[in-house]
């Protein structure tokens, strides 16, 4: 997207956890695009994993001077109702409730646009990830800003392990905390 007259212009960038900010951040306003975080995460499970995430953003936010809304709502028991007995199908409706919300909220807020740190993983489905963002870009009327930030995916470790930021070990929902133990389990009886 172009921003006329080199004017900044606000954006909502929904946000996953702090150290995945770390790169869409940067290269945001450095494109001059006034950015302001939300965090809305029902997905993120159990709920000490959520308040840590949090927190890690929070802590990221003022150390950065960036405005963070956070939801203050934590409704996880729409999450578990969208994907019981529909488990196969739970990231396209995770990314389709986050990103819904958050271009709710850019549309009540007036922000020009709005997008999300989940494009910065390549842990994602990142397709899946543009899929669910312009669908709800659709239904609000608040354009959806894509961009591949897969590309700094590196870098914001590295600086996330330089401030000492937590980073989490699995997605957030406790389908994939169960699939990142399977996995380490299978490695080791393949070692035997």
């Amino acid at each position: 997207m172009d921003i006329p007259g080199g004017e900044s212009r606000k954006l909502l960038l929904h946000v996953c956890c702090g150290p995945c900010a770390i790169y869409p951040l940067a290269r945001l306003r450095e494109q001059g695009w006034a950015p302001h975080g939300y965090f809305f995460n029902p997905n993120i499970h159990p709920f000490g994993e959520y308040l840590r995430r949090r927190d890690t953003l929070a802590d990221f936010a003022r150390l950065e001077n960036w405005p963070v809304i956070f939801a203050g709502e934590y409704p996880l028991e729409d999450y578990f109702r969208g994907v019981v007995y529909r488990e196969g199908e739970r990231c396209r409706f995770c990314y389709a409730l986050r990103l819904r919300q958050a271009a709710r909220v850019a549309k009540k807020g007036r922000f020009d646009a709005f997008s999300t740190t989940l494009l910065v993983s390549p842990f994602q489905q990142h397709e899946l990830v543009r899929e669910s963002g312009e669908a709800a870009a659709a239904e609000y009327g608040v354009p959806f800003y894509y961009e591949d930030f897969r590309a700094g995916f590196r870098d914001g470790v590295a600086r996330s392990r330089e401030l000492g930021m937590y980073r989490q070990q699995y997605c957030g929902c406790v389908f994939s905390e169960r699939e990142r133990f399977e996995r380490r389990t299978k490695r080791k009886s393949k070692r035997k």
